[in-house]
């Protein structure tokens, strides 16, 4: 593939509330909650409680990351290919360590490339705030502290496709139907992650499955959005 693809890892991840109930973080984080859930679009007028279940995976202050999706270009006898990497794990702090550990080892750290689906948003800064919280140092190619809006090597699909126009939010479900890439969402949507993590067996399990679907439709999207082909499904790897 073209040179511009070296180096250029897409990313998705996925998060829940940092406890299964809110009767479950420390009195102090439950009166911060409070506070927060009255800031919060609510038309169904939910209660702080309620709204934490439903709300909360996607503060970083109040959820946190249990799968990673990597996925990233290369070829194969000539024709383009993808190689898709998925990390989940209980444990935020080792699953957060061992993303920065696969960045840092296994990219040019001069030329890499992060790409996300509304990651200038959320994915980025989510990833930036819980490995503060969780002592580990933030990895330069997300560390934006200082540095000028052309240092960044952040590309966001979500804002491509926006040419400008900032008054609204693009799903990457609405795009995939746009563009027939074949989605991740018939079984599972983002509203279901927390609830399938705390309340299904194999919950982990399925939720890496989705986030893999998500992050292999990120790099499709970015595909077209430079009117590049699609990779063909037989193309795509998936590496552990």
């Amino acid at each position: 593939m073209e040179n511009h693809f070296q180096d250029f890892l897409i990313i998705d991840i996925e998060t829940v509330s940092g406890k299964e109930n809110i009767e479950e973080i420390s009195p102090q984080l439950q009166q911060c909650w409070e506070h927060k859930a009255g800031s919060i679009r609510n038309p169904e007028e939910k209660n702080p409680k309620d709204l934490y279940q439903d709300r909360a995976a996607i503060y970083a202050e109040f959820g946190k990351v249990i799968v990673i999706g990597l996925a990233f270009f290369h070829e194969v006898k000539g024709k383009p290919a993808m190689r898709v990497k998925s990390m989940a794990s209980h444990d935020e702090q080792s699953l957060l360590l061992a993303f920065k550990n696969f960045i840092d080892e296994k990219f040019n750290q001069h030329r890499l490339k992060l790409c996300a689906h509304n990651g200038k948003e959320f994915d980025f800064p989510y990833l930036c705030r819980r490995m503060l919280i969780n002592d580990i140092k933030i990895p330069n190619i997300l560390n934006i502290a200082n540095k000028k809006p052309w240092e960044v090597p952040h590309i966001d699909t979500m804002e491509l496709w926006k040419f400008g126009d900032w008054k609204s939010f693009t799903s990457l479900d609405l795009l995939t139907a746009i563009f027939e890439i074949p989605s991740s969402k018939k079984e599972m949507d983002g509203s279901m992650v927390t609830q399938t993590y705390y309340e299904e067996e194999d919950g982990l399990k399925k939720i890496e499955e989705y986030c893999r679907g998500d992050v292999i439709a990120t790099a499709q999207l970015y595909l077209r959005l430079n009117n590049l082909p699609l990779i063909e499904e037989q193309q795509i790897s998936i590496i552990h």
